[in-house]
């Protein structure tokens, strides 16, 4: 696989992308991190540069769901590091009501920044890398995009579910170029968004353990990939397929 020195990751303030970020440095890799709290990436590159003087790190403000700061801090990454080689859409909500419920303001945030958010981060990723000619798109989905899912889980499950579609017809037409795509399917992993989800959950990874398991899938340029493998690769046939009255009483 090709080295991607400069990596964009989105939502890098934090849980997922915090980790990531200091991931990639300790690989070598040069990054470009983005968030709303520009507080906290200053903090996170201060940490970085420490542990790692020989790693480059820029930071940006980004709110994912206003498109046009969204091509143009993608732009002004690029024209500071030169190339953009690989670009992790990472930065996602977890709000979320029953439909009908009188919450639909919930829900259409999770829509707007989890699936229209980042269909403008493709967008502005894409642009860059056919202009390029090279390049690597990374979707973070969700173990929950496998099947529609009840309750306050029904907008984020689809959300989750329409980018790993939007990556996967990317990889189809992308098949035999230089640029790659990789959907992320993680289960249950520590962090900001899984935040009272902890307790009691056998099935929940450390947030080391489950980025580590992500970062080995990206720097491998796998298609696609169950985060952590075990136990989420044995349990994603039984989440597709599993009949309606044995799938309820499972969740």
């Amino acid at each position: 696989m090709p080295f991607r020195q400069n990596v964009l990751i989105t939502g890098a303030s934090s849980g997922l992308g915090e980790e990531m970020a200091r991931q990639f440095a300790a690989l070598g890799h040069d990054l470009a991190l983005c968030a709303r709290r520009t507080d906290r990436l200053a903090t996170l590159r201060e940490e970085i540069l420490t542990a790692y003087p020989g790693v480059r790190v820029v930071t940006k403000a980004l709110d994912v769901t206003d498109d046009e700061q969204v091509f143009t801090v993608f732009e002004e990454f690029r024209a500071e590091l030169g190339t953009i080689d690989r670009v992790v859409i990472n930065a996602g909500l977890g709000k979320g009501a029953p439909l009908g419920t009188g919450k639909h303001h919930a829900n259409r945030q999770t829509a707007m920044t989890n699936f229209i958010g980042a269909l403008a981060q493709a967008e502005a990723a894409m642009t860059i890398f056919r202009a390029q000619n090279s390049g690597h798109l990374v979707m973070v989905s969700s173990f929950s995009a496998l099947r529609g899912l009840p309750r306050q889980m029904a907008t984020y499950a689809a959300t989750k579910a329409g980018v790993a579609h939007l990556a996967e017809g990317l990889r189809v037409e992308l098949h035999g170029t230089p640029i790659a795509v990789t959907v992320l399917y993680p289960g249950y992993i520590v962090s900001e968004m899984s935040e009272g989800a902890t307790t009691g959950n056998r099935l929940m990874s450390s947030t080391t353990r489950g980025v580590t398991a992500m970062v080995s899938a990206i720097e491998k340029e796998k298609a696609r990939a169950y985060i952590p493998a075990m136990p989420w690769t044995v349990l994603a046939p039984v989440m597709k397929r599993a009949p309606v009255p044995v799938f309820k009483r499972m969740l």
